[in-house]
């Protein structure tokens, strides 16, 4: 009799023992507990008799017992995530004893009634809890619940404890493998972060305004950090105000503006800057407990957290860095922890860039009273070369500042050695050409015949002895500015060549059939009376109106007596420089000699007698001959030029540059508008003969 209850015995147990090792192979083959305990609702069914599986960890921060999960095999409404204290729940009762706990009937169970009622809401009738303890701590509670009273009894204990103790192991390698993979998770953040940080460090070196710092910022921010609103304020010490120089606020709507000023009281940002310490609001009633415009603001839109952090330099608060989110809770502390560090970073970025907005105001204050003092100095010390103090120079020189920087042709009249080409000097360094070609030409100095290869250049072959392509004048100067002296000694043939440059900017060279394109600034300098000469139809009219565009004219030398003394001294000193001689003084007599002079040859006539003074002078004092000062003066007035005079020499120089040829449709009687025996007569008249080769 005995030998029957033991086969049914025996048969159950290997099945049980059987459905054990494939709980413990299922066990094995789970890496995180939701899947771990829904395996387990499943198969410990068939090792003993349960409808839930509850997996209750106790949480050694916080001392509670957490109900990490619960799975059931049978239809319910079941929740996890439930914390608990200890003395509030059996799971904490077997984590503390451990001791396995039999609740056969829950009707008759007095402690902790508010778990038990719930499990009494999801129609449990009974449970068994066993302890989860691995070789190294103590976990929590693994708990099998049944619809059924007394479900449980010792016999299925040790089947319990057996599977407590698997489950055990299996927790603490799936909580092992969080830390390790949470403890990943933060290196990489760690990593993320300080790489984040040291991107928005080399971001903020080369960004030298506050706007483009706060920008750098806000779009690195976003990385890793929730938030949706930003700014950054800037705290005046003396105003005890702050200033709002950045917004990164998508949904303001025209509600808050850069650069407005404003207390910070009753704001997260005010308290900050008060205590020095991050402020940090985690839900919409804590922003609700701050009255400030902003942050009503920021809880109209939905904002429901912020995170405000002081910008400190040497213990001094510079201003403050404030974030918002969406989400409640959005700012934990390690993303203060973090914050911190960024906003040490802005601080040293808003300190540079505070010190560069001051160094540049001051930079820009010197540089309008350098300007202001060079324009000084240019009226008193006049053009760097250009010396004199008169009214009239500075009046010269003030047409010179106005024509400078267009690009109008300027036309410098004046008798001879007054200074024209300095002038012409003067206007090209003003102007906006001044680093190109200043290329200069005395059409006075040329032979006629060879002007034209001058100005425009010449082809190989162009005339006997063109060997070589020339490049011209006019093409030198392309890009910069071409200065023509004695302009009016331009033959009339030429002048419509010039005059086609001026006003289309481009030529062919001599003998050559390509087009030229140049861009030249003219500047032309005239000692004669072009609208004389144009009256007398020996100049063009159309070129003469096309140069006279802004006409400056330069005083003769006996107009600006009280610039001699000053010019003589610098002459003085330059020639004296140049030949190694030691000059200290300059007889007062000699000055006003000097002064009282004619001059009429202008300064060219004052630099050479005190050029050939400086030579004669043997001691410390200048030596003027002034004896040539006063043969000179007799030969003054020299009577002008008669009408006779001026036709002859007129003939005189289209003979000249006829070379003698008078008939013809190139000859001097064509040029001139006369007959040819007209012309022969003339020049019998006026005595004129070829000179001998």
């Amino acid at each position: 009799m005995s030998d029957r209850p033991l086969q049914p015995a025996t048969q159950v147990d290997s099945g049980r023992y059987g459905a054990l090792l494939q709980v413990v192979e299922a066990i094995a083959s789970h890496s995180d507990l939701p899947a771990l305990v829904q395996d387990l609702a499943r198969r410990l069914p068939l090792v003993v008799p349960v409808n839930f599986v509850g997996l209750s960890l106790y949480d050694a921060q916080r001392g509670v017992m957490r109900l990490h999960v619960l799975r059931a095999n049978v239809p319910a409404d079941i929740v996890g995530g439930h914390e608990t204290q200890l003395a509030e729940t059996p799971a904490g009762f077997v984590w503390d004893t451990q001791q396995p706990l039999f609740i056969k009937d829950l009707t008759k169970e007095s402690r902790w009634p508010k778990v038990i009622r719930l499990m009494q809401e999801d129609g449990v009738q009974s449970c068994c809890l066993v302890p989860l303890t691995s070789a190294v701590r103590a976990l929590g509670a693994l708990e099998f619940l049944s619809l059924q009273q007394e479900a449980y009894g010792e016999c299925d204990l040790e089947l319990m404890q057996q599977i407590g103790r698997q489950v055990a192991v299996a927790v603490e390698n799936v909580l092992n493998r969080e830390a390790a993979a949470a403890s990943r998770r933060d290196v990489e953040r760690q990593r993320d972060r300080f790489g984040l940080l040291l991107r928005m460090t080399n971001t903020m070196v080369s960004k030298l305004s506050l706007r483009d710092v706060f920008s750098a910022v806000s779009l690195c921010l976003r990385e890793m950090v929730p938030q949706e609103y930003a700014s950054l304020i800037l705290y005046d010490d003396k105003t005890h105000r702050v200033r709002l120089y950045a917004l990164d606020f998508p949904d303001n709507e025209g509600a808050l503006t850069e650069g407005g000023t404003s207390d910070a009281d009753h704001s997260p940002a005010g308290v900050a800057l008060q205590t020095k310490q991050p402020v940090v609001v985690h839900d919409r009633q804590g922003m609700q407990a701050f009255s400030h415009a902003v942050t009503r603001l920021l809880v109209e839109k939905g904002f429901q957290s912020n995170c405000s952090l002081p910008l400190l330099s040497r213990d001094r608060v510079l201003g403050c860095l404030n974030l918002a989110s969406r989400q409640e809770k959005a700012f934990g502390e390690q993303d203060v922890e973090f914050l911190s560090q960024v906003a040490g970073q802005i601080a040293l970025a808003v300190e540079n860039a505070l010190a560069y907005q001051e160094i540049t105001e001051l930079k820009d204050r010197l540089t309008e009273e350098k300007l202001y003092l060079e324009e000084e100095i240019r009226l008193e010390q006049g053009f760097d070369d250009i010396i004199g103090d008169s009214r009239v120079l500075k009046q010269v020189l003030g047409q010179v500042e106005i024509v400078a920087p267009t690009q109008a042709t300027v036309l410098i009249q004046g008798e001879t050695g007054t200074g024209k080409e300095l002038i012409a000097r003067a206007i090209h360094r003003l102007s906006g050409r001044h680093q190109r070609t200043f290329v200069k030409l005395n059409c006075a100095a040329i032979p006629t015949g060879l002007l034209e290869s001058e100005l425009f250049g010449h082809e190989r072959g162009a005339f006997t002895g063109a060997i070589a392509q020339k490049v011209g004048r006019f093409e030198l100067a392309h890009g910069g500015t071409i200065f023509l002296d004695e302009v009016g000694e331009i033959p009339l043939e030429l002048q419509s060549k010039l005059l086609r440059v001026l006003q289309e900017q481009e030529f062919e060279r001599l003998g050559g059939t390509r087009t030229i394109r140049v861009d030249i600034r003219l500047i032309a300098a005239t000692n004669r009376d072009l609208a004389k000469l144009v009256e007398e139809n020996r100049f063009r009219s159309d070129l003469y109106y096309r140069l006279n565009v802004f006409p400056v004219t330069l005083p003769a030398l006996r107009e600006r007596r009280e610039d001699i003394p000053m010019l003589v001294r610098y002459f003085t000193q330059h020639h004296a420089a140049r030949m190694q001689k030691n000059i200290e003084s300059i007889p007062t007599p000699t000055l006003e000699a000097l002064s009282r002079y004619h001059w009429p040859g202008n300064i060219r006539e004052l630099e050479n007698l005190v050029e050939r003074a400086v030579i004669l002078t043997q001691g410390t004092h200048l030596q003027v001959p002034l004896q040539e000062l006063k043969l000179e003066e007799r030969k003054i007035p020299v009577p002008s030029a008669t009408l006779h005079d001026d036709e002859c020499e007129h003939i005189l120089r289209v003979l000249r540059e006829t070379g003698w040829v008078i008939g013809g449709r190139d000859g001097a009687a064509a040029r001139l508008g006369l007959k040819r025996t007209t012309l022969t007569s003339r020049i019998k008249k006026f005595g004129l003969s070829r000179p001998r080769e």
